[in-house]
């Protein structure tokens, strides 16, 4: 039987934006310790990464950039470089390329069918993350990347990613704003970072703001309402989550009131629909979350319902 896999790199938690900053390595720890709580650690087929080339970053993104990350990386542990507005330390780039490369594996293992479906546990995250500008603690787009490997060397004809961050996937939606094979479905805080929300219309972008204090009974009238109807609409051959954890309630970075049994309703029917179209083909990545006990249980919802375990 096919199990859920889990891509995970020692390097992600060396990658430090700063000595204090909310998006930390504690955060892989916290998910890694509640899977074995759980005892999820005992059915997850646990994966190391390989690392993405070059090229595989720029079919997403402009090669100058790329390359201004690479030149810009510090010789010193304790030394930080900026590119964009997004710092790193001297292992960022290494981690960057593991984070991307676990998506293209994790790409490659379920439509080889290797695998059931992945959760991808890397740092640095990616969905703000622009065609040639790193921000909001996004260095490159981890998923964006992974969905354009699947179209453009796999060769699938419609992909979908799913981002449940508090905040919006700037970078994500800039990137496939006029990619009408790549659907975007999400919800996001209205005027909340990057407050960018909105800025396409587009019949594969289905972004929906909420308000502030909106609960998990909002979101899944946005999905029943909006997403499932444009999913099937778009009948994706591959669905990719961006995973943030930071519109739980308890997290401080937002103020949206979802909780944990919602993170799992969300993943089943998404995982509905990738067994209509794509043959239960789901691929995650973590994004924001940075409550360590809300990120960490909603992480185990979500990867507890991806392994049929909840």
């Amino acid at each position: 039987m096919m199990k859920t896999a889990l891509y995970t790199h020692p390097l992600c938690k060396l990658h430090q934006i700063s000595h204090s900053h909310p998006e930390c390595p504690a955060r892989i720890d916290a998910i890694e310790n509640a899977l074995i709580a759980a005892g999820l650690d005992r059915v997850l087929d646990y994966r190391i990464p390989p690392e993405a080339t070059v090229a595989d970053l720029c079919r997403v993104h402009d090669p100058k950039l790329v390359e201004k990350v690479r030149a810009n990386i510090p010789s010193n542990p304790n030394e930080y470089s900026s590119v964009g507005g997004m710092s790193f330390n001297m292992y960022g780039w290494d981690a960057a390329l593991r984070a991307a490369g676990a998506g293209i594996d994790a790409t490659n293992a379920v439509i080889d069918g290797k695998i059931k479906n992945a959760f991808c546990l890397v740092r640095p995250i990616g969905h703000h993350a622009n065609v040639d500008t790193p921000m909001g603690f996004c260095l490159f787009n981890n998923a964006a990347i992974a969905a354009k490997y699947a179209m453009e060397v796999r060769g699938l004809e419609r992909v979908a990613i799913v981002d449940i961050d508090v905040h919006h996937g700037n970078g994500t939606e800039d990137i496939f704003a006029d990619e009408p094979r790549m659907m975007m479905v999400s919800f996001y805080q209205s005027f909340l970072y990057p407050m960018a929300g909105g800025r396409f219309q587009r019949d594969h972008l289905v972004n929906i703001g909420l308000q502030a204090r909106a609960d998990g009974t909002k979101v899944r009238e946005v999905v029943n309402e909006h997403w499932l109807p444009a999913l099937h609409r778009h009948k994706p051959q591959l669905i990719y989550f961006s995973a943030g954890f930071d519109a739980h309630r308890n997290d401080t970075l937002g103020n949206l009131a979802l909780v944990e049994a919602d993170y799992a309703w969300i993943t089943q029917q998404m995982m509905d629909v990738a067994d209509q179209y794509a043959n239960g083909r789901v691929v995650s990545f973590l994004e924001g979350g940075y409550n360590l006990v809300s990120l960490a249980n909603s992480a185990v919802a979500h990867i507890g319902t991806l392994a049929g375990q909840i």
